[in-house]
């Protein structure tokens, strides 16, 4: 364990990251093991980011939007195959065909932001992730998000109400855009006691290191604070 001197407050741990990104899951893996190898205590904050909000609310076929963006299924296919090897060795068992539909995902950051409220985040973000790539189900669809949240142990009925109103709308888009005012530009990004930012899925070794050095700089903190 860490010694953290005076202080016993856990790290803040703000993760800019959005639902549809593969290399988010495997950062949020990467995370755990960061964690772990670190052994420091740890509050994870779920952030906003959307990394194409122009998508209709009905979502887009995922193929043809793949190529749109990347060019030829060919290329798809090579990303696939090397994002999957990398899944694969942390228990993600990525299953990209069977992806039909690209959302928008801003009514899966509302109830990531709701979920605040009942200290359920990380499961809810869990349940998005591994709905959207390994189960290929439509997470912009408001009935497979109450199910989601329903799930994770929030009310079913409340967040298929709060999903067909405007609740949080304009207030995850200013999330998102304020994340791009700071200078994120692709996800997942770290930012460490809202200070030190990471940008990608770094391995779990060098997100220890720096999980590491900035708690001990907290402690050393708190020590100077308290003499």
């Amino acid at each position: 364990m860490v010694d953290r001197g005076v202080t016993a407050e856990p790290l803040p741990i703000d993760v800019v990251s959005d639902v549809v990104c593969p290399w988010c899951f495997i950062g949020k893996r990467r995370l755990e093991r960061a964690i772990a190898l670190a052994d420091v205590s740890v509050v994870i904050r779920w952030r906003p980011f959307q990394l194409d909000a122009t998508i209709p609310s009905e979502g887009k076929s995922r193929r043809d939007y793949l190529e749109q963006k990347f060019g030829s299924l060919e290329r798809i296919g090579k990303m696939h195959e090397h994002i999957a090897k990398l899944g694969a060795e942390l228990g993600i068992p990525f299953a990209f065909d069977r992806i039909e539909v690209s959302p928008n995902t801003l009514d899966a950051h509302r109830l990531i932001r709701w979920a605040a409220e009942s200290n359920a985040q990380d499961p809810i973000v869990e349940a998005l992730f591994r709905a959207y790539f390994i189960d290929g189900r439509n997470i912009g669809d408001a009935e497979v998000l109450a199910e989601i949240a329903a799930s994770a142990g929030l009310d079913r009925k409340s967040v298929a109400e709060r999903i067909a109103s405007d609740d949080d709308r304009a207030e995850v888009q200013a999330d998102v855009a304020g994340a791009q005012r700071i200078g994120v530009t692709g996800v997942p990004t770290f930012i460490l006691a809202d200070r030190y930012g990471l940008v990608g899925a770094q391995p779990p070794e060098e997100l220890a290191r720096a999980l590491t050095q900035v708690t001990a700089e907290r402690a050393g903190e708190s020590q100077a604070l308290a003499s």
